[in-house]
């Protein structure tokens, strides 16, 4: 049952960064428009897409280097590592960046390998060597109770 669960808030993390990087691929159209005349990017065109591929990277590799967690993934509780402990390099970042459209691509099985891995791992963190897991911080004392409830 945990790996579905694990599967799930993976799944609401994707999403959710999604609409951030849909944001943050808008922002870098808009920069990258004047270099183009100022006129709107043929449909294919292989350095504007080259371009955006490798803002999407920074953006998920900035955050995976910096504390191991997108938004997405602390909005859902979940922490990115290393399986051997050290920090996430930039090169961890990219491959595992690059190797998750290897998970998407197969129709997504590389994600529903969650649930059939014995460690709960899709494709991309067996290859990058990473995994993710839950990082829900304990509650604070105090917090969550009404001062002089039953529950007190």
């Amino acid at each position: 049952m945990w790996k579905v669960k694990l599967l799930l808030r993976r799944l609401a993390a994707i999403v959710y960064d999604a609409f951030l990087l849909a944001a943050v691929l808008f922002l870098a159209t808009a920069v990258a428009l004047p270099l183009n005349g100022g006129r709107a990017f043929e449909p294919g065109h292989w350095r504007y897409l080259g371009y955006l591929g490798v803002v999407a990277f920074l953006f998920s590799g900035w955050f995976w280097t910096h504390g191991g967690q997108t938004l997405g993934m602390k909005v859902w509780g979940l922490r990115l590592e290393p399986t051997d402990g050290t920090p996430v390099t930039w090169s961890r970042a990219a491959l595992r960046f690059g190797s998750a459209f290897l998970s998407i691509a197969c129709l997504g099985f590389g994600y529903w390998w969650i649930l059939l891995d014995p460690q709960g791992k899709a494709w991309h963190d067996r290859l990058s060597g990473t995994r993710v897991r839950l990082d829900i911080p304990p509650p604070r004392p105090g917090r969550g109770r009404i001062a002089g409830s039953a529950m007190d």
